[in-house]
């Protein structure tokens, strides 16, 4: 089955998730997520606002934001599937945009690069263990992770989780992934894998 169409899928499936079932397993994968060490020494972490069913990241942005963290939001440009990443401090510097997605805006927030970004938490619909996804179709993230040199994390919820992602040359693997009920070193897999 190619992209289009598991996408699609998937996507249908997780529109099925009952509400209650859908906190509690965003809870859980908070709560791992906030356990490494790699989030633990961050300064400042990459993320997307979530819109359901995506794993929920708002009340994970005010966990940050209490441990001191700095977050930075993606603005996006469609004509060119390119985006930049602004630290924000408050919701309210934020605004609606195509598809009611919200983003920074860039006269309340401050621009950062992607060297400055110490974590970068990477959305998806579907992954596989060795960290390969398939995103939203836009190709936002396959054009700006080849310049991420900082760690990278997908949260999503094990039922979002294949055998193999099919993939192409541009797609880039994530190293780490967390679920509600565990977490995965992509990174790590890979190299067993290329090891034998």
């Amino acid at each position: 089955m190619e992209k289009k169409a598991l996408r699609k899928q998937m996507q249908q499936q997780l529109q099925q998730l009952p509400i209650h079932t859908y906190e509690t397993w965003s809870a859980n994968i908070q709560t791992r997520l906030l356990t490494l060490s790699s989030i633990e020494q961050a300064n400042v972490i990459g993320l997307t606002i979530s819109a359901f069913p995506e794993v929920e990241t708002r009340r994970l942005i005010e966990q940050l934001w209490q441990l001191g963290k700095q977050v930075a939001v993606p603005r996006c440009k469609p004509k060119t599937h390119e985006m930049d990443f602004y630290i924000f401090t408050s919701f309210e510097q934020l605004e609606t945009v195509y598809m009611s997605l919200l983003e920074p805006v860039p006269s309340q927030t401050v621009r950062v690069d992607a060297f400055e970004i110490d974590v970068m938490i990477v959305p998806g619909i579907i992954f596989d263990q060795s960290g390969y996804r398939i995103g939203y179709g836009g190709g936002y993230y396959d054009r700006y992770l080849p310049t991420f040199k900082g760690e990278t994390i997908a949260l999503c919820f094990s039922m979002q989780m294949v055998a193999k992602v099919p993939k192409d040359s541009y797609d880039y693997p994530i190293d780490r992934i967390v679920t509600e009920k565990s977490i995965i070193s992509c990174a790590h897999i890979r190299k067993e894998e290329q090891h034998g």
